[in-house]
């Protein structure tokens, strides 16, 4: 199953500049493997050593947050849209 990731500006250095690609899998954990085969290291800066979202990064199959669905295990069909979006924090 094909689907689109949007890469977040600090990864792009891992796509080659690239804004979007393609992965394939059933899932969001099928769909980092296939992005870290292509993009090798990519998915270190996703997931934490313990194999789980970083803190700091929100991942969405189409408009939902993972982490409120099944998160690794949450199912990406065929056309997928997957954005990567690392969080943003500030104050004053």
């Amino acid at each position: 199953m094909s689907v689109s990731v949007r890469i977040p500006t600090i990864l792009r250095t891992y796509t080659g500049g690239e804004s979007e690609v393609s992965a394939s899998g059933a899932t969001l954990a099928d769909v980092l493997d296939d992005l870290d085969a292509s993009y090798s290291g990519i998915k270190g800066r996703i997931l934490d050593e313990s194999g789980e979202l970083r803190r700091f990064v929100n991942v969405y199959v189409g408009n939902d947050d993972v982490r409120f669905l099944d998160n690794l295990a949450t199912p990406t069909p065929d056309g997928t849209q997957i954005s990567v979006i690392p969080a943003v924090a500030g104050g004053c």
